[in-house]
């Protein structure tokens, strides 16, 4: 069973600057504290192509996961697909972002998420739970963006 969450927030920043900070992608950290660790693969600016490595942290459980980026266009999308292997992947993910006035960017991010093997039956369950933080992710996005 796949199944999507998504988040919207309204970022306080032009579009150029918001669309910056998150297509660096190593600025994940600071608005998602289950990302204990990220590096980016080749060095430069990101790209189509470019894959991202982290470490992160699900109920108590540290994983590693890639994201190669398939989609760029700069400064409206932003996609991805999870290339590691584990239980529960984010298939598709990515970021949508619209200016809504002069200094003010409506971001919105999904994932897709789909369980693998045993991930079959834990896939409804971190679906649960993201969608359950998806406002609150929101706001972590804007309060990192602002406060770059």
């Amino acid at each position: 069973m796949a199944g999507q969450f998504e988040a919207t927030t309204e970022v306080d920043r032009p579009i150029d600057e918001v669309f910056a900070f998150l297509a660096a992608g190593t600025n994940d950290p600071k608005f998602s504290p289950r990302v204990q660790e990220i590096t980016k693969t080749p060095d430069g600016p990101t790209a189509v192509g470019t894959v991202f490595t982290s470490t992160v942290k699900d109920a108590g459980m540290k994983t590693g996961r890639q994201f190669r980026i398939t989609a760029f266009e700069a400064p409206h999308r932003i996609r991805w697909a999870e290339i590691s292997k584990n239980v529960v992947t984010a298939d598709e993910g990515g970021y949508d972002l619209e200016s809504t006035g002069e200094g003010t960017t409506r971001v919105r991010i999904f994932n897709v998420l789909e369980g693998h093997g045993i991930g079959k039956l834990l896939v409804g369950f971190a679906l649960s739970a993201a969608r359950k933080d998806a406002d609150a992710f929101g706001r972590r996005i804007k309060a990192a963006v602002e406060a770059s």
